[in-house]
């Protein structure tokens, strides 16, 4: 009698992983907007007596301040610590070496630029994306809008093939570069990259919570963006790509990564043996990468000079290198008389000009020759610790039957595309910016508690 009338036992409470969005909506995911809006005010179109981005870096760049401001302004009104001791280490790692290049810098003045941008891109931003993020929601929000991104400039870059108003490429006008310009070819491989790798993890794993028409969706797009990002024409971008979809696929299970490369080995016999997508430039473009040591290229041999006198600028001072941004100043010096004095840009509305090479196109060979082993050490460091802690996490979450396994996917894939892209490139141009956004992302799932990432 006594059992009957006592009070019935709450019902169990649901798992995080399987809980819904927060209520508020967007009352309380404003402060996603600035970062939504950093990733999107890169597609603005860029003009062509600039090709350095212009209004649309700076817009990108502004809205990046706001975004940390916003953070900063939280942290304060709230009296919150989120930052765990190993994240605060792990993302504040690289301050190491960009004070010490800029310190022992021959122009500490000179170096102040430099220095500010690099704390910028690979330290605030990452903080701010890894602080603004409450739960997988709000990542899949940042990771939605990478996709919208690289969907309008894929777009823009087929009709510029299609029409023939691209950049130059072996004397004809086809080479997509979205809007951004010929002065920074990259941008759209970059972007278009970044959203097929986000729609490859969805196909792949879909929030449980998701429409069942996401997953399919999903992978129409991701297939579809590889139109764009062959016609980029880009060799370090196709190589980076197929590095990060690779470990995406050996992350889902064998049997899911041996059918959807099945997918992928149609998709492209369709697009460029039936239908002839540029099959002979992209033929004779993808060739070009096993012909790299015999046979070079112009472009290739002046990126050998340009790796050379990294080296060089290294070797001169090993422990803090030549101090940040002096690879331009110093390159003269160091490079071989083999170097060519620019490279050649033209087509996309901007006629022929002349574009001087400040950089050897080389992340890691950059940070060597201007921050020495210190500033090499402290930022590879940081981002091996990062896409470490991603694996990790990824593989405990598909163990668990976690419901933010596509999130963790996206991370792993996007840390791997930039650790690879970064052997071919280096930052410059307006989307250096999103470099910050997507090291936002992989620390975030990597080193968030797991009450943050958790929550689908």
């Amino acid at each position: 009698m006594a059992a009957a009338l006592a009070p019935a036992a709450p019902a169990p409470a649901a798992p995080a992983a399987l809980a819904g969005p927060p209520p508020g909506g967007w009352r309380r995911r404003w402060p996603l907007l600035p970062l939504i809006a950093t990733v999107l005010l890169p597609a603005w179109p860029h003009g062509a007596s600039d090709p350095g981005g212009g209004p649309a870096a700076g817009a990108a760049d502004v809205a990046s301040g706001v975004a940390v401001l916003v953070c900063v302004g939280r942290l304060l009104y709230l009296r919150w610590r989120p930052l765990s001791v190993p994240a605060a280490v792990v993302l504040s790692l690289p301050v190491v070496g960009f004070a010490a290049a800029a310190v022992t810098a021959a122009d500490p003045a000179a170096a102040l630029p430099g220095l500010v941008r690099y704390l910028q891109v690979f330290v605030l931003v990452p903080a701010a994306v890894f602080l603004l993020l409450r739960d997988a929601h709000g990542f899949r929000i940042v990771g939605g809008a990478l996709v919208l991104l690289a969907a309008v400039q894929g777009v823009v870059g087929v009709h510029q093939y299609v029409t023939g108003t691209g950049a130059s490429y072996q004397g004809e006008d086809v080479r997509a570069v979205g809007t951004f310009g010929p002065g920074d070819i990259m941008g759209m491989a970059t972007v278009v990259g970044y959203g097929l790798l986000a729609a490859t993890a969805c196909a792949l794993r879909a929030p449980r919570s998701a429409p069942a028409w996401l997953r399919p969706c999903a992978a129409v797009v991701a297939v579809g963006l590889t139109v764009p990002l062959a016609l980029s024409f880009s060799r370090g971008v196709w190589i980076a790509t197929a590095a990060a979809v690779l470990a995406a696929l050996a992350l889902t299970g064998r049997r899911q990564a041996f059918t959807s490369l099945a997918v992928l080995g149609a998709v492209g016999v369709v697009l460029i043996g039936g239908f002839g997508v540029g099959s002979e430039m992209i033929a004779d473009r993808a060739a070009s990468v096993t012909r790299v040591t015999h046979a070079p290229d112009r472009s290739v041999s002046d990126r050998y000079a340009m790796w050379s006198a990294a080296g060089s600028m290294w070797r001169e001072r090993p422990a803090t290198g030549v101090g940040l941004k002096g690879f331009p100043g110093h390159r003269d010096a160091h490079a071989s008389i083999g170097l060519s004095s620019g490279s050649d840009t033209a087509g996309a509305g901007q006629g022929f000009r002349r574009q001087a090479l400040l950089s050897p196109h080389n992340m890691y060979l950059l940070v060597l020759s201007e921050q020495g082993l210190i500033g090499l050490t402290a930022i590879v460091g940081s981002w091996a610790a990062i896409l470490v802690g991603a694996v990790r996490r990824l593989v405990r979450a598909r163990s668990r039957g976690d419901a933010a396994v596509d999130c963790g996917l996206v991370a792993v894939a996007l840390m791997t595309w930039s650790c690879v892209n970064f052997l071919y490139a280096d930052i410059g141009g307006p989307t250096t910016v999103l470099s910050g956004v997507v090291l936002g992302l992989a620390a975030w799932w990597a080193l968030a508690g797991p009450d943050r990432v958790s929550a689908a």
